[in-house]
């Protein structure tokens, strides 16, 4: 039996069709507000048996800042898939930003431990392979190094890592994933994919940034062959490749039958907005939408290997170019639907 932690969010829900599709049993782990049938949804974008896939899931309520109701989740767990986390820039979230992606990895590691569980796969980030003096493409290893440019993101995501280590030598059999960007239909209001969303509305801006982007199904194969491959105590970078950010809007608002960005952003611009932005922030009460993490990410220069990966499994990425098409061809298919019924 198999349990998925984040089994609503994005990465979580597509771990759960690739358990399904492959025969296996999964458990799938839900908040108490969670909406189970957008995961329906998504499953429907893959395969036309979706409802018969998605009614064989065992869902279980469970908060991943309580070792107790891991642990209760966790009987008669062979694997567990770790695909929880928390995806934020703004300052505020520093402190859940530790409780869930270093103290809840915390708490999954002791609990696999305590229960005995055969083997862990842990999502982590390539924002946790950080070392700004390295020129070459970043890989798996390379080590961290502070420079204090880093995200309070990035950081709890390093943090989260080091427990999975600590649990390793401790005797619990783990692998850990870095992936880039991650790129999925549905979840539109979600993570990287209001990236579509922000597009279509009218996008006429980017900037010189790059990093690695890869398809979320992708991400959830590899996860299963890793395991069942027990390739353990490794850590892989995810990524079909490096693009710019020029490149990825100008994919999208191309698959959206928009007009693609033309105004290059400098970073002293972007700073003032920022500056601008949060000062306004100030007085409407809402999370400023740009800020010092923002700002570094969009000219961040870095990329990153996938050899490692690709000499493990041998493995054919989906092209970006490609998964970006088709999630674009969903997106408008369904603002046609909800036109059609207003």
């Amino acid at each position: 039996m198999n349990l998925v932690t984040g089994a609503t969010g994005i990465l979580g829900s597509h771990m759960l069709l690739e358990l399904l599709l492959n025969g296996e049993e999964v458990v799938a782990c839900k908040q108490e507000n969670s909406n189970v049938l957008q995961v329906e949804k998504l499953f429907s974008y893959y395969v036309s048996d979706f409802k018969t896939l998605f009614l064989k899931i065992k869902w279980v309520v469970v908060d991943i800042r309580d070792i107790f109701s891991i642990e209760v989740a966790l009987e008669g767990i062979h694997t567990v898939y770790h695909c929880a986390g928390l995806v934020s820039f703004d300052k505020k979230d520093k402190k859940k930003l530790y409780e869930i992606n270093v103290q809840g990895t915390a708490n999954i590691v002791n609990a696999c431990l305590s229960k005995k569980t055969a083997a862990l796969c842990h999502v982590s980030s390539i924002g946790a392979i950080n070392n700004a003096d390295y020129k070459l493409p970043l890989h798996e290893g390379v080590f961290w190094k502070t420079s204090g440019r880093e995200s309070d993101y990035a950081i709890s995501k390093y943090n989260g890592e080091r427990e999975v280590w600590r649990g390793v030598e401790e005797g619990l059999s783990a692998v850990i994933v870095n992936p880039g960007v991650i790129l999925s239909p549905g979840f539109w209001t979600q993570s990287s994919s209001r990236i579509v969303e922000t597009c279509y509305n009218g996008n006429r801006f980017y900037t010189s940034g790059v990093t690695g982007y890869i398809a979320a199904g992708d991400v959830s194969k590899i996860m299963y062959a890793l395991i069942n491959m027990r390739k353990f105590h490794n850590r892989y970078v995810l990524i079909e490749n490096n693009y710019s950010f020029k490149h990825i809007f100008d994919c999208i608002h191309s698959g959206l039958k928009k007009p693609v960005p033309s105004f290059k952003v400098s970073k002293t611009l972007m700073q003032l907005a920022g500056y601008i932005n949060g000062f306004v922030s100030l007085f409407t009460g809402k999370p400023p939408r740009i800020n010092k993490s923002i700002i570094n990410a969009a000219f961040n220069q870095q990329s990153y290997t996938n050899k490692k990966i690709r000499e493990t499994l041998n493995f054919n990425f989906i092209p970006v170019d490609l998964a970006i098409d088709q999630i674009c061809k969903h997106y408008l298919f369904e603002k046609l639907k909800d036109h059609s019924s207003s």
